[in-house]
Protein backbone atom coordinates (compact mmCIF):
# COMPACT_ATOMS: atom_id res chain seq x y z
CA UNK A 1 0.00 0.00 0.00
CA UNK A 2 1.75 3.36 -1.13
CA UNK A 3 1.63 5.79 2.05
CA UNK A 4 1.42 8.71 0.07
CA UNK A 5 -2.51 7.86 -0.66
CA UNK A 6 -3.68 8.99 3.04
CA UNK A 7 -2.90 12.13 4.43
CA UNK A 8 -1.75 10.26 7.77
CA UNK A 9 0.35 8.27 5.54
CA UNK A 10 2.19 11.22 3.55
CA UNK A 11 2.73 12.31 7.40
CA UNK A 12 4.30 9.47 8.72
CA UNK A 13 6.56 9.78 5.98
CA UNK A 14 7.62 12.96 6.21
CA UNK A 15 8.35 12.18 9.86
CA UNK A 16 9.97 8.95 9.42
CA UNK A 17 12.32 10.98 6.42
CA UNK A 18 12.96 13.54 8.76
CA UNK A 19 14.20 11.16 11.51
CA UNK A 20 16.11 9.16 9.22
CA UNK A 21 17.97 12.46 8.07
CA UNK A 22 18.72 13.81 11.78
CA UNK A 23 19.81 10.22 13.08
CA UNK A 24 21.95 9.79 9.94
CA UNK A 25 23.10 13.05 10.52
CA UNK A 26 23.74 12.40 14.22
CA UNK A 27 25.72 9.15 13.32
CA UNK A 28 28.08 10.31 10.92
CA UNK A 29 29.15 13.29 13.39
CA UNK A 30 29.90 9.98 15.70
CA UNK A 31 27.37 10.16 18.37
CA UNK A 32 23.93 10.30 18.86
CA UNK A 33 22.24 12.39 21.64
CA UNK A 34 18.36 13.51 22.33
CA UNK A 35 18.12 17.37 21.61
CA UNK A 36 15.08 18.70 23.12
CA UNK A 37 15.25 22.15 22.00
CA UNK A 38 15.98 21.29 18.17
CA UNK A 39 12.77 18.68 18.78
CA UNK A 40 10.78 21.33 20.22
CA UNK A 41 11.89 23.81 17.24
CA UNK A 42 11.14 21.68 14.68
CA UNK A 43 7.63 21.12 16.18
CA UNK A 44 6.78 24.47 16.29
CA UNK A 45 8.03 25.31 12.95
CA UNK A 46 5.72 22.50 11.59
CA UNK A 47 2.99 23.69 13.28
CA UNK A 48 3.35 27.21 12.37
CA UNK A 49 3.34 26.77 8.64
CA UNK A 50 0.19 24.68 8.74
CA UNK A 51 -1.36 27.67 10.99
CA UNK A 52 0.19 30.44 8.97
CA UNK A 53 -0.51 28.72 5.94
CA UNK A 54 -4.07 28.19 6.22
CA UNK A 55 -4.49 31.77 7.53
CA UNK A 56 -2.60 32.79 3.89
CA UNK A 57 -4.75 30.68 2.22
CA UNK A 58 -7.94 31.91 3.80
CA UNK A 59 -7.50 35.81 3.17
CA UNK A 60 -5.53 35.27 -0.49
CA UNK A 61 -7.61 32.62 -1.84
CA UNK A 62 -10.98 31.26 -0.02
CA UNK A 63 -12.45 35.04 0.93
CA UNK A 64 -11.83 36.10 -2.69
CA UNK A 65 -12.63 33.21 -4.13
CA UNK A 66 -15.72 32.65 -2.53
CA UNK A 67 -16.52 36.32 -3.16
CA UNK A 68 -16.23 35.95 -7.15
CA UNK A 69 -18.37 32.55 -6.91
CA UNK A 70 -21.00 35.05 -4.89
CA UNK A 71 -20.81 37.74 -7.63
CA UNK A 72 -21.27 35.00 -10.43
CA UNK A 73 -24.44 34.88 -10.62
CA UNK A 74 -24.37 31.53 -12.99
CA UNK A 75 -21.89 29.55 -11.86
CA UNK A 76 -21.85 26.40 -9.26
CA UNK A 77 -21.37 29.30 -6.27
CA UNK A 78 -19.51 28.81 -2.62
CA UNK A 79 -21.46 25.77 -1.31
CA UNK A 80 -18.81 23.46 -1.78
CA UNK A 81 -15.97 25.27 -0.09
CA UNK A 82 -18.26 26.41 2.73
CA UNK A 83 -19.59 22.65 3.00
CA UNK A 84 -16.74 20.29 2.90
CA UNK A 85 -13.75 22.32 2.86
CA UNK A 86 -13.74 25.50 4.92
CA UNK A 87 -14.60 23.24 8.53
CA UNK A 88 -11.32 20.80 7.55
CA UNK A 89 -9.26 24.09 7.04
CA UNK A 90 -10.57 25.53 9.93
CA UNK A 91 -9.77 22.02 12.42
CA UNK A 92 -6.58 22.00 11.66
CA UNK A 93 -6.11 25.75 11.21
CA UNK A 94 -7.37 26.49 14.95
CA UNK A 95 -5.73 23.20 16.26
CA UNK A 96 -2.59 24.38 14.59
CA UNK A 97 -2.44 27.46 16.36
CA UNK A 98 -2.65 25.80 19.26
CA UNK A 99 0.01 23.49 18.36
CA UNK A 100 2.03 26.56 17.38
CA UNK A 101 1.77 28.14 20.69
CA UNK A 102 2.76 25.67 22.91
CA UNK A 103 5.65 23.92 20.57
CA UNK A 104 6.43 27.53 21.13
CA UNK A 105 6.83 28.19 24.83
CA UNK A 106 8.27 24.52 24.79
CA UNK A 107 11.09 25.67 22.76
CA UNK A 108 11.51 28.99 24.40
CA UNK A 109 11.74 26.81 27.76
CA UNK A 110 13.98 28.71 30.15
CA UNK A 111 14.00 31.66 28.48
CA UNK A 112 10.06 31.74 28.39
CA UNK A 113 9.43 34.53 31.38
CA UNK A 114 12.50 36.55 29.70
CA UNK A 115 10.04 36.12 26.32
CA UNK A 116 7.21 37.18 28.33
CA UNK A 117 8.34 40.03 29.71
CA UNK A 118 10.02 41.53 26.33
CA UNK A 119 13.35 40.67 27.42
CA UNK A 120 13.19 42.47 30.80
CA UNK A 121 11.85 45.93 29.45
CA UNK A 122 14.34 45.44 26.26
CA UNK A 123 17.63 44.91 28.72
CA UNK A 124 17.70 41.69 26.33
CA UNK A 125 17.64 41.44 22.89
CA UNK A 126 16.95 38.16 21.81
CA UNK A 127 14.17 38.43 24.75
CA UNK A 128 12.83 41.51 23.37
CA UNK A 129 12.40 40.45 20.07
CA UNK A 130 11.05 36.55 19.92
CA UNK A 131 9.04 38.02 23.29
CA UNK A 132 7.31 40.65 20.46
CA UNK A 133 6.31 37.53 18.12
CA UNK A 134 5.15 35.75 21.01
CA UNK A 135 2.84 38.15 22.29
CA UNK A 136 1.51 39.14 18.54
CA UNK A 137 0.95 34.94 18.53
CA UNK A 138 -0.81 35.04 21.39
CA UNK A 139 -3.11 37.74 20.02
CA UNK A 140 -3.16 35.68 17.16
CA UNK A 141 -4.05 32.36 19.18
CA UNK A 142 -7.16 34.01 21.07
CA UNK A 143 -8.33 35.94 17.39
CA UNK A 144 -8.70 32.62 16.66
CA UNK A 145 -10.60 30.83 19.45
CA UNK A 146 -12.65 33.94 20.55
CA UNK A 147 -13.54 35.81 17.43
CA UNK A 148 -12.70 33.74 14.19
CA UNK A 149 -14.17 30.15 14.88
CA UNK A 150 -17.24 30.99 17.19
CA UNK A 151 -17.79 33.44 14.05
CA UNK A 152 -17.63 30.93 11.58
CA UNK A 153 -19.64 28.31 13.29
CA UNK A 154 -22.18 30.72 12.61
CA UNK A 155 -20.99 31.66 9.18
CA UNK A 156 -21.04 27.82 7.82
CA UNK A 157 -24.57 26.86 9.92
CA UNK A 158 -22.43 24.95 12.44
CA UNK A 159 -24.38 26.48 14.92
CA UNK A 160 -27.86 28.42 14.80
CA UNK A 161 -27.84 31.87 13.59
CA UNK A 162 -30.41 34.66 11.76
CA UNK A 163 -29.49 36.06 8.76
CA UNK A 164 -28.59 39.12 10.57
CA UNK A 165 -25.97 37.19 13.17
CA UNK A 166 -24.57 35.69 10.02
CA UNK A 167 -23.96 38.88 8.32
CA UNK A 168 -22.41 40.17 11.65
CA UNK A 169 -20.61 36.77 12.64
CA UNK A 170 -18.66 37.07 8.70
CA UNK A 171 -17.71 41.36 9.48
CA UNK A 172 -16.21 39.99 12.82
CA UNK A 173 -14.68 36.72 11.99
CA UNK A 174 -12.96 38.65 8.65
CA UNK A 175 -11.68 41.51 10.30
CA UNK A 176 -10.18 39.41 12.65
CA UNK A 177 -8.77 36.77 10.27
CA UNK A 178 -7.03 40.13 8.05
CA UNK A 179 -6.17 41.48 11.55
CA UNK A 180 -4.08 37.95 12.09
CA UNK A 181 -2.80 38.26 8.28
CA UNK A 182 -1.00 41.39 8.98
CA UNK A 183 0.12 40.31 11.98
CA UNK A 184 1.73 37.31 10.57
CA UNK A 185 4.20 39.51 8.61
CA UNK A 186 5.80 40.97 11.81
CA UNK A 187 6.07 37.70 13.50
CA UNK A 188 7.87 36.22 11.01
CA UNK A 189 10.22 39.01 11.03
CA UNK A 190 10.25 38.66 15.12
CA UNK A 191 10.76 34.74 14.73
CA UNK A 192 13.75 34.95 12.04
CA UNK A 193 15.32 37.75 13.71
CA UNK A 194 15.48 36.77 17.12
CA UNK A 195 18.56 34.72 16.33
CA UNK A 196 20.04 36.08 13.14
CA UNK A 197 19.32 40.11 13.55
CA UNK A 198 16.61 42.38 11.84
CA UNK A 199 17.21 42.95 8.55
CA UNK A 200 17.44 46.30 8.38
Amino acid sequence: MNPLTSITGAIVTGVILALLIAFGIEMGAGAIHFNELGLARWVHILSGIMWIGLLYYFNVVQVPGLAAAAADKGGPGGAGVTKYIAPRALLWFRWAAVATWLTGAWYLGPRFMDALTLGHGGKDLYGLVIGAGMWIGTIMLFNVWVLIWPNQQKILGLVAATDEQKAKARKVALLASRTNFALSIPLILCMGSASHGLPF
